[in-house]
């Protein structure tokens, strides 16, 4: 029996947190069609899981995801690539509406970038790697790094990267405003989960909410992001987990939030 490409594990309930873990050890994690179908399959899984409040996404200690695998893709036509169903792939990770965690260490190319830029926060190890080196195959990105890495980084640093292919270091990456954080490398999952811990502590409604209008606001016109927030934090006074925190802040006491 071969094993999962993409291996699931929930961490204790009391904590909230899974890990998602790419495992393609043989391709440096190369992003293909069994891995791509496990991701979307495990973050639907996810979504629908109540015990689950806050997903680190995590690479090898060695690799996050060199890219897409070249191997399935190079002799195929424009339509046997449309028939691969990547969009709808991409589009269960950028639909997931809990906070999503992206752990990288070493290479996150091409694929492997965009795959963490469909995070909230993106933790890098000091030997992690970012870039879109598709152009130095004949191709360009085509999973999303035109538009998140645009808005990520701006436009000058985005064309530098999509039009050299050439990768940035953890530490560039962290001085343009493309990664969260910068750890050491054997710090890295001490600190995700630590983090994915504190996340996953928080009120479940009002994360999923301030994620819905925090992605959805960034698309649309200010005035519009600005109502689609004070609609979401009017609707989470009617939560439990509002008169909780608000009572706990008076008491002097640590919230328990419940997720109602």
């Amino acid at each position: 029996m071969t094993e999962a490409a993409a291996l699931l594990q929930r961490d204790n309930p009391r904590t909230g947190v899974a890990r998602l873990t790419l495992n393609r050890p043989e391709a440096r994690n190369a992003l293909n069609t069994a891995l791509r179908r496990e991701l979307a399959e495990a973050f639907a899984a996810l979504d629908d899981d109540p015990a689950v409040r806050c997903v680190v996404l995590r690479g090898s200690p060695t690799h996050f995801a060199a890219g897409a695998d070249l191997k399935e893709i190079a002799a195929l036509g424009p339509a046997a690539v449309s028939g691969l169903g990547v969009l709808r792939y991409w589009k269960a990770i950028s639909d997931f509406s809990k906070p999503l965690i992206a752990a990288v260490a070493g290479p996150a190319l091409g694929g492997g970038c965009e795959l963490a830029l469909h995070a909230d926060i993106i933790l890098a190890a000091r030997s992690a790697r970012f870039g879109q080196p598709e152009v130095s195959v004949g191709i360009m990105p085509g999973g999303g790094a035109t538009q998140r890495l645009m808005k990520a980084v701006g436009k000058y640093r985005a064309m530098k990267l999509m039009l050299t292919g050439e990768p940035v270091g953890a530490e560039e990456a962290l001085a343009m405003g493309m990664v969260s954080e910068v750890v050491d490398d054997d710090l890295l999952e001490a600190r995700s989960l630590a983090l994915a811990a504190l996340i996953a502590s928080r009120p479940p409604i009002a994360l999923r909410l301030l994620k819905e209008a925090a992605l959805a606001g960034a698309d649309a016109p200010l005035a519009t992001g600005l109502l689609l927030e004070r609609r979401a934090f009017e609707l989470l006074f009617d939560t439990a987990d509002q008169k909780e925190g608000m009572q706990a802040f008076a008491e002097r006491r640590p919230p328990i939030f419940a997720g109602r």
